[in-house]
This record gives C-alpha cells, sequence and structure tokens, in this order.
C-alpha cells in the first residue's frame, strides 16, 4: 500500500513538473528594430560630434540622419 502511494505520489509530482515547464516561454530577445535603431543614432551622434554640432542645429541635423539611416551626407 506505502509503496503504490509513494509511485503516485512521484509520478505525479514528475508530471505537474513536466506540465509547468512545457509551459514556460522562451526567454524574450531584444526585437532587432531597436538594435539597428540603436546603431543609427550612435552614428548621427557620432556626425554630429565630428561637425561640432550644438543645440538646435544638433537637433536638426541628427533629425535629418535619422531619416536618411544614419549613412553620412
Amino acid at each position: 500500500m506505502r509503496a503504490t502511494t509513494l509511485c503516485a505520489t512521484i509520478l505525479s509530482l514528475t508530471l505537474a513538473s513536466a506540465v509547468a515547464l512545457a509551459q514556460t516561454p522562451p526567454p524574450a530577445s531584444p526585437t532587432p528594430g531597436a538594435t539597428d535603431k540603436q546603431a543609427v543614432s550612435k552614428a548621427c551622434s557620432d556626425q554630429a560630434n565630428a561637425k561640432g554640432l550644438h543645440g538646435k542645429e544638433r537637433k536638426k541635423f541628427r533629425r535629418a540622419c535619422m531619416r536618411r539611416g544614419g549613412t553620412p551626407q
């Protein structure tokens, strides 16, 4: 009787843990678009720094640069 109860308990715990593990979603990976946007933003900032732009001129340049995708003029 005890052996049957022990086996049933172990079996139910095994099934419960298997079900719980099967429902766990995979870890979220960063979206590819976010990384691309960061790279474009960095490239535009570097270009603005190289030109020595500040204030409104820098904002205007970065806005246009972001629309171009970070490519130099």
